[in-house]
């Protein structure tokens, strides 16, 4: 019979059993866990108190270990966990560190027994995360699939070739300027066809393989064909799709495809553990997203920030503000101090729970989801919330949703170890893993002045790919709202509005719910207004495309005041927002009351491409 390693453990010892069990579950039949109590009428009093003060591991070759190194070298002997041996053996420090942790453990052992059942749960089993991913994995494929619809039902007067900043337009003046190195720096599909069929045919196929990893069908293939066909749309998108949470799906939903199944199907009740690498990075994915947008909060120096002003100017300036941003402007200043200082420390302090023990990383998961629930309710931020949440959701183990949702979608059973993966896809995966964790956590520091040494120049390789990302929602907050209205006239003296479908314009029309869809145009105006319209010259193009009555960019607005025949001329004037008090919204029914602030973009035509000022 192969003999195997032996841990001596004190069996009287509640601390000690709970931990055993722990390990146990990780090990396996690999390792013998043993009281020494068994042997104690064998053993001299010198030996039992050696034993009561740390574990001991018997190897078969005769070699012996106690205390921090046991532990390490009996978890060695489970698959993929040997890096905290490693560290010990090969980090400067690392050892002599756990040892010290390991005395003032084991002459602790009450108070830390309390602790340990206060932080990890009576359980001592490890946790697993197959509901988890089971539930993650859909929940990105339904973000994908409502995210090329989105833009299938826009795609046209967006980047068609009567649209706003048509794609083959753009892949042209790459191919002049890229040549051969076009391929990488602009990676898409488009490449080979970018008419606007295929542009829609494009979304349409990536929402097909979205419904088919919704439905559990080869989810892992299915995510990565959602992954390419969506940047592939990114990549010519320009402007329009250079949001922050057009990266983050495509970071996200890369990082999902492997840690989603490859099975033809996908069933609940055949779940394995997920692999650890794919579900650690998502982990710090999340980490980044909310710690990056609280650092980069206070790095940048808005006083709105650092006096927790903030959210008394973010519902009314917001982008698409919802009706409920109407109602929580008019909340009284202590709550505005209050809510933007429970902001900042939900995006600064909670993400580090993320990678804590169980029940401070349910703490963790009920923070960050609550903020995103209330960013929801009171701005539209398309898909933005929906995928947070989705990343939240894997922060909850087995056993806790098996307690929170209904026992029809969460059957028992006994989550199968993943099989083990062969040396070569281990080292690729470790090369992968460690390139991401040095990127990321580069991107990371650049918020505070710093880099990691030789990093930036892979950074730069890798960024076509936009799957290794910087995030920092809400760095400064904007103060006023100003809103530019796009005009068209016959005569140049009278001047008819045009509607957009979402951002404010009829003072009387309500604020509206719209997300998870994302109405593009609407949401770069927004953005227009903080620069001048030399910096924005799609909103050239957009006026121009007016003029020349092009019915997808039309289709982008809300009515056409000019349906039959356009405007001779254009112009786009600015106007300050702001919300209405109770009093006025009772009597008028007013949302918004404006007030002109003067001229954005001087008169244009046709028949005199170079804008001219208006007299």
């Amino acid at each position: 019979m192969e003999l195997k390693p032996t841990l001596l453990f004190d069996g009287d010892c509640g601390f000690c059993r709970y931990w055993i069990a722990r390990w146990r579950a990780v090990t396996g039949e690999r390792v013998e866990y043993v009281p020494y109590q068994e042997a104690a009428e064998h053993l001299t009093e010198e030996a039992k108190e050696k034993f009561s003060r740390a574990v001991h591991l018997l190897e078969p070759d005769g070699q012996e270990f106690d205390a921090a190194e046991a532990v390490f070298r009996a978890l060695a002997h489970a698959p993929g966990r040997g890096a905290l041996l490693w560290w010990y053996q090969n980090v400067p420090g690392f050892a002599p560190i756990s040892e010290a942790v390991y005395r003032l453990v084991a002459s602790n052992r009450p108070f830390f027994s309390k602790a340990t059942r206060l932080m990890f749960g009576a359980s001592a089993k490890p946790p697993t995360f197959a509901i988890a991913r089971w539930l993650f994995t859909r929940w990105v494929a339904v973000v994908f699939l409502v995210a090329f619809v989105s833009l299938w039902v826009q795609v046209d007067g967006l980047i068609g070739s009567h649209g706003i900043l048509p794609a083959r337009d753009y892949l042209g003046a790459m191919k002049r300027g890229f040549g051969p190195a076009r391929y990488w720096a602009v990676p898409t599909l488009c490449w080979w066809r970018s008419s606007d069929a295929y542009l829609r045919y494009f979304c349409g196929a990536g929402a097909a393989a979205a419904a088919l990893c919704a439905l559990g069908v080869f989810q892992g293939p299915m995510l990565l064909a959602c992954w390419a066909l969506y940047l592939s749309l990114v990549a010519v998108g320009q402007e329009f799709l250079s949001f922050q949470w057009d990266i983050l799906l495509l970071e996200t939903g890369l990082l999902a495809a492997f840690l989603a199944s490859w099975k033809p199907r996908d069933r609940l009740s055949r779940q394995s553990r997920p692999p650890a690498a794919p579900l650690w990075l998502l982990w710090w994915l999340l980490f980044r997203l909310m710690f990056e947008s609280g650092a980069a909060k206070l790095a940048s120096g808005d006083p709105a920030w650092r006096n927790f002003t903030a959210l008394a100017y973010h519902y009314e300036t917001q982008c698409l503000p919802t009706w409920i941003a109407w109602y929580a402007h008019r909340l009284p200043g202590w709550a505005q101090l209050a809510s933007t200082a429970a902001t900042l420390a939900i995006e600064l302090v909670l993400p580090f729970l993320i990678f804590a023990p169980k029940r401070p990383r349910i703490l963790a998961f009920a923070g960050l989801a609550l903020l995103q629930v209330l960013i929801a309710a009171t701005g539209n931020y398309c898909f933005f919330n929906l995928l947070a949440l989705g990343l939240c959701v894997l922060l909850l183990d087995d056993e806790t949703l098996r307690a929170a949702l209904p026992k029809r979608w969460t059957p028992r059973y006994e989550a199968a170890v993943a099989p083990r993966r062969s040396r070569p896809r281990a080292a690729v995966a470790a090369c992968l893993v460690g390139v991401i964790l040095a990127v990321s956590a580069d991107g990371l520091l650049s918020i505070f002045g710093e880099s990691l040494p030789g990093v930036r120049p892979v950074a730069a390789m890798l960024q076509p790919l936009r799957s290794i990302n910087r995030y920092g929602l809400f760095a400064v907050m904007t103060t006023v709202r100003n809103e530019i209205v796009i005009e068209g006239s016959d005569d140049g003296k009278s001047w008819k509005p045009y509607e957009f479908k979402w951002k404010p314009g009829d003072v009387r029309r309500k604020p509206a719910f719209v997300a998870p869809h994302q109405p593009r145009l609407d949401w770069q105006m927004w953005f227009a207004v903080l620069g001048s319209y030399q910096q924005n010259p799609w909103l050239i193009h957009t006026m121009a495309r007016l003029l020349q009555n092009s019915k997808p960019v039309a289709a982008l607005l809300a009515g056409n005041p000019f349906r039959d025949v356009p405007p001779v001329m254009m112009r786009a004037v600015v106007y300050r927002y702001r919300f209405t008090d109770a009093e006025t919204r009772a009597k008028s029914g007013a949302w918004w009351q404006r007030e002109l602030q003067g001229l954005y973009c001087p008169v244009i035509s046709l028949r005199n491409a170079p804008p001219r000022e208006s007299p």
